[in-house]
């Protein structure tokens, strides 16, 4: 079987996987996360639709992972041509390296459907919704068959088909608490997520009340008096009415006798959203493995440049996630192209253009190899004719 990990028998539901890791200390930590969200769904619409932060790391991650070179090696040529044609094949429009990334990145896991054609060999190759799939184990832990639900349906996959052959290809990044399922970023990020959107809430309230508390009116009557209730209350509707807001802002106050405005003011400590929107941004753009200076985050001093923040992001990120995805590809096409290989073309890679000059004119300089040796190691396939 080519099956992947074990589970024991008899072991207990696991939790939702991305806040699995909240519970992992009895409860201790779930508990004291408030309304920090702990469901993907929740998670994903936070982290990317409603943070631009997390959706531009998405999005730097993914499109390059899309618009990377693909090469395929197999003993037939045709093989070859014909992996790559798949891989690159957009199913319902659906770009299938760069769907695969964001499910992989955001999920943890990514599941890849073969569509067979009418000689039985695959014909296309599609994404499905991670959040939607559950891997279903027999009694003994290994898994048999994979369960897609979507609304009220559900569709049952087996893992291989009457022929033996792989149907669902998983793509799994690194759990160590999880035999079967991925962990993804979200859950780490979203701690950081909450606190950068309720940071920008906050900056848009203070922006609807002219960016400072507005003030106090002081009733200051000769005979020592208080207002009546039928006072305090038309002031109050005053106020909310024609001088809050922002379409207010600047609006002259006429004051009646005994009342006089008081203007009040926060500290620089408490008006310091800026700093702490920053602090929070960092920890999405580490959680998404992004250099926080790709992201419009200025001061830090790891990087020396754009230029070597871009290819630390390359190196670090977005080559290990393509090489993941690319490996678990060739590995489930294995029964129909039995010798083939995906990888990245490194030389395409603009990135890493310095790299591969430096690395071309050490491997010329060299004059104990032959060209064939030196073409091998470049990674160009072949030999000279």
């Amino acid at each position: 079987m080519k099956w992947f990990g074990r589970k024991g028998a008899g072991a207990a539901g696991r939790p939702p996987l991305s806040c699995a890791w909240s519970s992992w200390a009895g409860g201790g930590l779930g508990a004291s996360l408030g309304d920090w969200p702990q469901d993907y769904a929740t998670q994903m619409r936070a982290a990317v639709l409603a943070n631009p932060v997390g959706h531009r790391c998405l999005r730097l991650i993914c499109e390059g992972a899309g618009a990377s070179t693909i090469l395929a090696t197999a003993d037939q040529a045709e093989d070859s041509t014909a992996a790559v044609a798949l891989v690159r094949e957009r199913s319902a429009g659906q770009s299938l390296i760069e769907t695969l990334a964001s499910h992989l990145l955001l999920h943890g896991n990514g599941y890849a459907q073969i569509g067979h054609g009418a000689d039985g060999r695959p014909a296309q190759l599609y994404a499905l919704r991670p959040e939607r799939v559950t891997i279903d184990a027999d009694a003994h832990g290994w898994p048999v068959a994979y369960s897609y639900r979507a609304g009220e349906g559900a569709t049952r996959y087996p893992g291989e088909d009457g022929a033996g052959r792989t149907a669902i290809i998983h793509v799994k990044a690194l759990n160590p608490a999880d035999d079967h399922y991925g962990l993804g970023c979200l859950g780490a990020a979203s701690g950081a997520v909450a606190i950068h959107n309720a940071a920008t809430r906050w900056n848009k309230a203070l922006l609807d009340n002219a960016a400072r508390p507005s003030g106090a009116l002081v009733h200051e009557s000769g005979d020592g008096g208080a207002l009546s209730a039928e006072q305090f209350d038309r002031l109050k509707a005053e106020l909310e009415g024609a001088f809050q807001g922002a379409g207010n802002a600047g609006r002259p106050m006429l004051l009646e006798g005994g009342l006089s405005w008081q203007a009040l003011s926060l500290s620089p400590a408490d008006m310091d959203f800026v700093g702490l929107k920053a602090a929070a941004a960092r920890d999405i753009a580490l959680a998404f493995g992004v250099p926080p200076v790709l992201v419009g985050l200025p001061g830090d001093s790891t990087y020396a440049n754009y230029r070597e923040a871009n290819r630390a992001l390359w190196r670090q990120t977005i080559l290990p996630i393509t090489e993941t995805i690319l490996g678990a590809l060739s590995q489930g096409l294995k029964d129909w192209f039995p010798s083939l290989t995906l990888t990245i073309d490194m030389n395409r890679v603009s990135a890493l253009a310095e790299e591969r000059t430096a690395l071309w004119q050490q491997v010329a300089a060299v004059d104990f190899l032959s060209a064939d040796e030196k073409r091998a190691m470049l990674g160009i396939e072949g030999a000279m004719p």
